[in-house]
């Protein structure tokens, strides 16, 4: 096992490409300052052993990459509060000297470049489970960011599954969606069909500006998606078969969640950014996760990190990228998801990119 995070050295290739400077540094924030346009998502897997295992690899990619913003989901850490006191869903725990010791971890690695350009947002579950976190450079702060998708002050999602970031031209979502599990049960297909239920009416409701929607959403689309069609069109758990054949086959790649989506994305009136500009299959880099290298699942590979967007934003897409390889996981970072990457070309006017609010 590799030794814990060591300090990145302050040398030139470490160096984010455009530093960004704070409003503290003296950019005056308003409406002529520009919005984000480079992003990424990524579910890492647990981010603290991220840090211990992986971090100079990843520090080199987002200072190649330079992303405005980083949308990260499975942090499972847990959220500040020990027993008797109440939960701070936006605070890493410190309640024990072991937990005191990894939040040091974290904070330490993410106060040195390039991420110490970053102000980051934390939504988090109870204990070492799910949780999303938001990085965006300090020059682009947001107007208002939540953590539920009621857009209430200050209620977090259960298991800290959404931060939601409105800017002044459009608002960006990072979720990590709920599995859907293999059987019907409360707290697998039930909770599934609620959390797409509930994403139909939040778009429905915020429908006034443009969205990015980003993250970890647990579905395949289409067969296109997924190495292996009918691998996963007839995966089982131990033998057992749903009762409806609409539930049957792997989490994230059964009929009715694929239907759901499809839903979704139409009602929303939202694009699927890679698919919009890679229509062909792309067995070698067109999956965001990958089964483990060991076992039946080598080899088997989905798309289920994404990047959808209002249709008005479509003819701003330049790129969107899956940024891991091949079925040994190169470009993963360690973890069983590769980040994915959006980036906008920029308003083509000040009249555009303000034409949302007027």
């Amino acid at each position: 096992m590799k030794r814990f995070f060591k300090p990145i050295e302050k040398d030139g290739s470490s160096a984010p490409k455009k530093p960004c400077l704070s409003p503290e540094d003296g950019v005056e924030e308003g409406k002529n300052q520009k919005e984000p346009t480079k992003f990424v998502t990524w579910n890492a897997n647990s981010f603290l052993l991220r840090v211990k295992n992986d971090w100079s690899e990843l520090s080199k990619f987002v200072s190649d990459f330079d992303p405005d913003v980083i949308a990260i989901q499975e942090v499972r850490m847990p959220a500040a509060g020990g027993k008797g006191k109440p939960k701070n869903y936006g605070e890493l725990s410190d309640d024990t000297k072991a937990l005191r010791e990894e939040k040091q971890i974290l904070m330490r690695a993410l106060s040195t470049p390039p991420f110490g350009n970053y102000r980051v947002w934390w939504s988090l579950a109870e204990s070492k489970y799910a949780g999303t976190a938001l990085l965006v450079k300090k020059c682009f702060k947001p107007h208002k960011v939540y953590f539920n998708l009621d857009k209430l002050a200050s209620k977090h999602e259960p298991d800290g599954r959404v931060i939601l970031a409105e800017f002044e031209t459009f608002r960006l979502l990072n979720t990590y969606s709920p599995n859907n599990g293999w059987k019907e049960e409360e707290n697998a297909f039930q909770r599934r069909r609620k959390w797409d239920k509930r994403i139909v009416e939040f778009l429905s409701q915020t429908s006034d500006k443009p969205l990015i929607w980003c993250g970890d959403l647990n579905v395949s689309h289409e067969e296109i998606d997924v190495s292996h069609p009918d691998f996963f069109a007839t995966a089982k758990l131990n033998g057992y078969v749903p009762p409806n054949k609409e539930d049957c086959g792997q989490p994230g790649f059964t009929p009715s969640e694929r239907a759901r989506f499809g839903t979704i994305m139409k009602e929303g009136r939202l694009v699927d950014a890679y698919r919009y500009l890679h229509k062909e299959p792309d067995m070698e880099s067109g999956f965001s996760w990958s089964g483990n290298p060991i076992g039946k699942y080598r080899g088997k590979r989905m798309r289920i990190d994404y990047f959808l967007v209002s249709e008005q934003l479509k003819d701003r897409i330049v790129s969107c990228k899956m940024h891991g390889r091949g079925i040994e996981l190169e470009g993963f970072y360690g973890s069983d998801h590769c980040p994915v990457s959006l980036e906008l070309s920029k308003p083509s006017s000040y009249t555009e990119e303000n034409q949302v609010s007027n």
